[in-house]
């Protein structure tokens, strides 16, 4: 797929050329039991090489997130890896995780992908964590805490060293615990090792993940123009150094990961037309772990200028459960689907997005801790046509409302909700239609979290009554049972065409009798 793409970019500022975007975060490959991955295995070249040739033909630019954006994977003259794990096995008393181990034994991760990524025909960027909040909650461990190896990717002397640049550091909140990019010092510590990637790799471009993790200011103590100051000159001192050592006067592509909501972009002082100005060629609006439809499409879009490509991320989760034991991944949670995945990049199209991009694609294999099946592989075959805008809309679509990205710029959240007798509440979802306009009848569920049995409730669509349906069954064939309503805890109504319109669409549900329930979910079919 990367030759044509590549052969529209002929200018300087011409627009990127890609389609899809695949981010590989690389502890999947340790993570994950895969078909190249066995439980436990250490790392391997030939395991990061798999993952790319696992998605070669289906993506135009293949995204590596190197570690936490803390320490390098690769062999670093800014932070040399020998002395920072003899610093972690003395203060934690823990080795070096695989990565570290592979490339203190002569090995460099990014050279593998770039190499690799470059032979399958796929673009090669660096995604560059600029603020991650991972096993931080354990720097100061007390007795009891169990440190793991990954504290070698999460933790630097530099950080312990300098608590005055946190937000909280008594906290065990990752927001809390990340660092205050109102310190120069902070942000002159990730531009070394951006910019000794960007001397060292050919590398065809890098993304500036501002979503891992979405705090980098107290609110309260900077304005919007100080916020936005700061991050719109570090952007054009990246851009200086993918400028300074691009090779063979090839641009090299400078993306930003950033909120799909316009709060989110204010609150960590996005100022998007400042930042395409200063180089930026790439914005990737996300809700950070999650597949959502409901975003601040249109309004990014149009603060985007047209010289930059727009694109939707999406995830491997609409919804994440409890955790079932305490630690990391041992949660339950609500797979998307391969229908919700092309209904989700028809509405980004749509709305003038000029491609998508897949995050955490790989989790859909084994991972984590016990009670979260079942896994399964990926479902690649979802990708296929993701780059074809004509073939997307004239497919079958589903339409979703899921807890998702339980995030701090949306107060009260969407859902869960709860809805008393006699009282009444509504949702909107952003639909387009399909090529030919929608058609006949729909089907519209709504999922409660406990059985709604004695309850009776009313719908509504765009002010017109919906007639109840008894089918509550899945509205595709579904291969991901986690998270799924029963029976018990749905109602379903029709839905027809002729109420739809391009746009916000209003569904309304009122509560006419029973006990009050806490609605968690609710999806749309038509064609």
């Amino acid at each position: 797929m990367l030759a044509a793409p590549l052969a529209r970019a002929q200018s300087a500022r011409t627009k990127a050329p890609f389609r899809v975007i695949y981010s590989n975060d690389t502890t999947n490959i340790s993570s994950c039991v895969s078909p190249f991955h066995k439980a436990r295995e250490p790392f391997r070249a030939t395991m990061l090489e798999a993952t790319v040739d696992e998605v070669a033909g289906l993506v135009d630019a293949h995204f590596l997130q190197p570690g936490l954006g803390m320490v390098p994977m690769w062999p670093s003259k800014v932070m040399p890896l020998e002395p920072h794990y003899a610093w972690i096995k003395e203060r934690y008393g823990v080795g070096p995780d695989s990565f570290g181990n592979f490339v203190m034994r002569g090995g460099d991760v990014v050279q593998v992908f770039v190499d690799r990524c470059h032979k399958t025909n796929q673009a090669a960027f660096v995604s560059f964590r600029l603020n991650d909040a991972h096993h931080k909650e354990f720097t100061h461990p007390k007795p009891g805490d169990k440190p793991g190896s990954s504290m070698g990717m999460s933790v630097t002397r530099h950080y312990v060293d300098h608590p005055e640049y946190l937000f909280k550091p008594d906290s065990k909140r990752g927001m809390d615990l990340v660092q205050n990019w109102i310190h120069e010092d902070v942000r002159a510590q990730k531009l070394a090792l951006i910019t000794e990637l960007c001397e060292n790799y050919d590398l065809d471009g890098l993304e500036l993940d501002y979503m891992r993790i979405y705090s980098f200011f107290d609110a309260e103590k900077t304005s919007l123009e100080q916020r936005q100051a700061i991050m719109t000159g570090f952007v054009k001192q990246v851009r200086q150094a993918l400028d300074r050592t691009e090779r063979n006067g090839k641009r090299r592509w400078l993306c930003v990961r950033v909120p799909c909501l316009v709060k989110g972009l204010d609150a960590l002082g996005l100022d998007l037309p400042a930042m395409v100005g200063s180089g930026v060629d790439m914005v990737n609006i996300s809700a950070s772990y999650f597949t959502t439809q409901q975003m601040d499409l249109a309004e990014i879009r149009a603060r985007v200028p047209e010289t930059a490509a727009l694109y939707v991320e999406m995830c491997h989760s609409i919804a994440n459960g409890s955790k079932l034991v305490p630690g990391y991944d041992t949660f339950t949670f609500r797979r998307a689907t391969q229908e919700q995945y092309e209904t989700t990049a028809h509405l980004a199209y749509a709305r003038g997005a000029d491609g998508v991009s897949l995050f955490n694609f790989a989790y859909y294999r084994e991972h984590g801790g016990p009670g979260r099946g079942p896994f399964a592989e990926p479902p690649f075959a979802a990708i296929k046509q993701l780059d074809e805008p004509a073939k997307l809309a004239v497919k079958a679509q589903h339409w979703f409302l899921a807890t998702g990205w339980n995030n701090p710029y949306v107060r009260p959240p969407i859902l869960p909700r709860s809805l008393k007798e006699k009282a009444r509440t509504q949702f909107e979802l952003d639909m387009a239609p399909p090529a030919d306009g929608w058609k006949g009848q729909g089907r519209l569920r709504l999922q409660a979290d406990a059985t709604l049995a004695g309850r009776t409730i009313a719908a509504r669509c765009n002010g017109t009554d919906l007639q109840p349906s008894n089918d509550v069954e899945e509205l595709f064939e579904n291969p991901y049972p986690s998270l799924l309503g029963k029976p018990e805890t749905m109602r379903a109504w029709a839905v027809p065409a002729s109420v739809l319109r391009d746009g916000k669409n209003v569904f309304e549900f009122m509560h006419q009798g029973g006990k009050p329930v806490t609605l968690e979910y609710m999806d749309v079919r038509m064609g």
